[in-house]
């Protein structure tokens, strides 16, 4: 079964010109908390519909208004492990 996860990211996390960033290259979605960026889980759903009607009523507030385009759906299986390794601490 797949899950779908919605994120908001306000970026305030700068380039090396002192731009936000809130993309990469590439056009992918970019978060770095270690720089500030504050990323809000708005809910897990059933469906992507579902994730997208939540983000749709989720741009008219007040904070995420400011940001209409750093939505993230991330779409998961159900006890699927993610994280399978260890960490270091730096």
């Amino acid at each position: 079964m797949k899950v779908y996860i919605l994120y908001h990211v306000h970026h305030v996390a700068e380039d090396e010109n002192g731009n936000v960033r809130h993309f990469e290259e590439d056009g992918s979605f970019s978060a770095f908390e270690e720089e500030g960026d504050d990323i809000k889980l708005l809910g897990v759903y059933s469906t992507e519909e579902r994730a997208e009607r939540r983000m749709s009523t989720a741009r008219g507030l007040p904070g995420f208004r400011e940001e209409p385009n750093c939505f993230s759906i991330a779409e998961y299986e159900l006890d699927e492990d993610q994280w399978k390794s260890g960490f270091v601490t730096v």
